[in-house]
């Protein structure tokens, strides 16, 4: 199994590309079951998910060629990648590909639009909250699918077609915005969602979904209305870039110092994440190729954070931040909102020397003058970074164990970080 290897201590300098958005190019992908004809996707990263999503869609019958051949990954940070799903041969998501990956769980949506019917396993994923399909079931139901849960599955039906409807989510759901978004691009009539996702994932996804011919308006919005249409066509869409690398890397210069240039980073997508890192004493400017990131010897200021859906501070960006926060010059308080069990870092942090104690959904984090390498393992995506961030600060060496989790996620971190001046590497066994 993999390893990190890092030895703490270097500035950062240099530039970082920013890639593909994971978390737009997930829904992206799935929503090739809504046609016939090719879509195509630009700035597709490199992704252990990506390759898990590519299986689960074959599985259903959709072929996808890169550049318009199979080859083994390039050096290229970003890809097109062509999707075609002429024939949908099985509707059913199994539990030996869905378990691996939650957002896989997303197919039921275009399924269900396009063929009357899904069967697909409950989820699984990180292991970070429960996070319930509640949401999912019951606005497709407002739907009129016809769904049931049986043993381990949910079996949804609409034989006579998905209808608009009005369906306000007792919750934001990120996830349960791109289904019922997808599912309502084929239904009869129209479809208001109301108290809906805001995040630009989601404006990508309509983006993407009115190139194929929807008619969605009020993405990004807590109101958006679909106008169903008979079919949709084929399009060529680019992937947003990754607000949580961007965030994750910015977080990093301001760890250990230095001045790098976040390569086609969007400040638009992150905003409160930029000024709460600006708050900590780095500095931030936008330019043409991207956004800039640059901390003098100056100390890590404390800055108290609450996660909050967007355009709040993200929750992907939480664990991070905490890293951060484990060097500033005093005390500071992060609160998770969105999920009930993302504190798993903690102890690992703490290994490293961090001085962090837990009050319900709050960590406090008391500031300390040095951090000292030592073996730490990954629990979740997020967090496996937030331990790559404490030991570029940390002084010798920290092994980073389990690191499939971060490979999930971030694209060829340990390379992006070594061509910046840090003393990075993958140890493989």
């Amino acid at each position: 199994m993999d390893r990190i290897r890092i030895v703490g201590g270097n500035r950062l300098s240099g530039t970082i590309p920013i890639s593909g958005a994971k978390n737009a190019a997930l829904p992206l992908m799935i929503a090739s079951l809504l046609t016939r004809e090719t879509l195509s996707l630009e700035n597709v990263p490199h992704l252990a998910d990506v390759e898990q999503l590519i299986r689960i869609l074959g599985n259903h019958g959709v072929d996808y060629s890169v550049n318009g051949r199979r080859p083994s990954q390039g050096k290229s940070y970003s890809r097109t990648v062509n999707f075609t799903a002429t024939n949908i041969v099985d509707t059913t998501a199994p539990y030996d590909l869905v378990s691996k990956m939650r957002a896989s769980f997303w197919v039921i949506g275009p399924l269900l639009a396009r063929m009357g019917e899904a069967k697909v396993s409950l989820p699984g994923g990180c292991a970070i909250g429960t996070r319930p399909v509640d949401l999912f079931i019951e606005g497709l139901q407002a739907l009129g699918a016809d769904i049931n849960v049986e043993a381990g599955y949910v079996l949804a039906k609409s034989t006579k077609g998905l209808r608009g409807n009005r369906y306000r989510f007792p919750k934001i759901s990120v996830g349960a915005t791109h289904v019922l978004m997808m599912a309502a691009t084929l239904a009869r009539g129209e479809t208001v969602l109301e108290n809906a996702a805001c995040e630009p994932e989601i404006v990508n996804l309509a983006e993407c979904l009115n190139a194929m011919g929807a008619k969605i308006s009020g993405a990004g919005t807590p109101t958006i209305t679909i106008e169903g249409v008979d079919e949709l066509h084929g399009a060529k869409v680019r992937v947003i870039p990754d607000r949580i690398e961007t965030g994750t890397y910015a977080m990093a210069v301001a760890m250990t110092g230095g001045d790098v240039l976040l390569e086609g980073a969007r400040a638009d997508l992150l905003e409160n994440a930029l000024d709460t890192i600006a708050r900590t004493g780095a500095e931030i400017t936008v330019t043409n190729e991207g956004i800039r990131v640059y901390r003098n010897g100056a100390g890590i200021e404390p800055v108290d954070v609450t996660t909050g859906p967007y355009p709040g501070f993200p929750t992907d960006l939480q664990a991070q931040f905490m890293g951060l926060m484990t060097m500033a010059k005093g005390r500071s308080h992060i609160t998770e909102t969105i999920f009930e069990n993302r504190f798993m870092h903690v102890q690992e942090l703490a290994r490293l020397g961090a001085h962090i104690s837990l009050s319900g959904q709050t960590a406090i984090v008391e500031g300390v003058t040095k951090l000292k390498g030592a073996p730490v393992m990954a629990t979740d995506l997020r967090a496996s970074v937030s331990l790559v961030i404490a030991g570029l600060a940390a002084e010798g060496e920290t092994i980073v164990n389990r690191v499939y989790h971060l490979d999930r996620g971030f694209e060829r971190l340990e390379e992006k970080l070594s061509n910046c001046g840090a003393v990075i590497e993958r140890i493989s066994e």
